[in-house]
Formats: C-alpha cells, structure tokens, sequence
C-alpha cells in the first residue's frame, strides 16, 4: 500500500507560481512512476504530467504548454510539481498518483491516488 499527501496548493494571481508537493509513504518511492492529474470545472480529470522511475517524463503539452515541471527526491520519497505562468483556467484540484507498472495518461490505471490540492488561479 502507498499513501500519497499533496500539498502546496492556494490561491495565486494569474502569471504567478506555486509548487505542489506530494509526500509517499509504505513503499519503497524508487519502485513507482509518479504522477499528476487535475480536475478543472467542467472538465474531466486531466492528465498533467508523469515520470517514470527511471526519471524520464511525459507532459500534457497541449494544457500545460511547457509551463508545469515534473521532479521526485527519491531520498525525500517526494514528487513535485513547479507550475509557473498560472492562468485561471488551471483552477482545480490536484492529484498525486503513483504506480509501480509505470506511468499512463489514464487516471483508472493508476494504483495509488492522493486526496488532492486545491489550486485557486484569479485573474
């Protein structure tokens, strides 16, 4: 079992930053891909990136545009997610997944999710 807590999340004015952290516990952190999704109003949950255990990574280009960056302390057993360049329409929560098979742009294929982060964009 892994235990996934997000933190990190806010209220930010459009233009500005915030990173996301998410804290593992029961597992041995190296063994899982890593991962973020959100849910935005009106929207599905979205995939926003991944990283696999071998630290490469996959974005969801075409929302987050080279905006968000993906990272893990394997020593910290941590995933962070650094969002610059905020607009309103990235308000949402925000989730931590994390998978030992590897990383997928699927929510449903991902064995371990956090509660989420409140992320709050005003313009």
């Amino acid at each position: 079992q892994v235990h996934l807590v997000e933190s990190g999340g806010g209220l930010v004015q459009a233009g500005g930053s915030l990173r996301l952290s998410c804290a593992t516990s029961g597992r041995t952190f190296s063994w899982y891909g890593m991962g973020w999704f959100r849910h935005t109003p009106g929207k599905e949950r979205e995939f926003v990136a991944a990283m696999r255990r071998s630290g490469g990574t996959t974005y969801n280009t075409e929302s987050v545009k080279g905006r968000f960056t993906i990272s893990r302390d394997n020593a910290k057993n941590t995933v962070y997610l650094q969002m610059n360049s905020l607009a309103p329409e990235d308000t949402g929560v925000y989730y931590c997944v994390a998978d030992s098979r590897g990383m997928s742009t699927i929510l449903n294929d991902w064995a371990y999710r956090g509660q989420g982060t409140q992320v709050t964009v005003s313009s």
